[in-house]
């Protein structure tokens, strides 16, 4: 499997996480709204078809809970594979916002 390198740009009330996949010239990504200093809302995922079922989106979220955690905000899973995701993983309720 190809190698997944994540980038996250921040502004004061817009973010995203892109994922670049090693070969390929598109890029995934993972849209936030940031609600206040200590809490986040992850609006949309998206891949390019030539990404699908590789894992890109979900080594998305996962980027987007490790930096919750060690950065100490909250996440509103709006985006619903997002909130699949967090479904799955129970062991991310402590930087879920319910």
């Amino acid at each position: 499997m190809a190698e997944i390198n994540i980038t996250r740009e921040m502004t004061e009330t817009k973010g995203r996480y892109i994922a670049r996949v090693e070969g390929n010239s598109e890029e995934a990504e993972l849209t936030l709204s940031r609600a206040s200093p200590t809490l986040v809302i992850a609006d949309h995922t998206s891949a390019p078809d030539s990404m699908r079922g590789t894992g890109v989106a979900r080594a998305l979220v996962e980027r987007l809970i490790a930096d919750a955690r060690a950065e100490g905000f909250k996440i509103i899973p709006l985006c619903p594979f997002v909130r699949s995701q967090v479904q799955r993983h129970p062991e991310w309720a402590d930087v879920i916002q319910a």
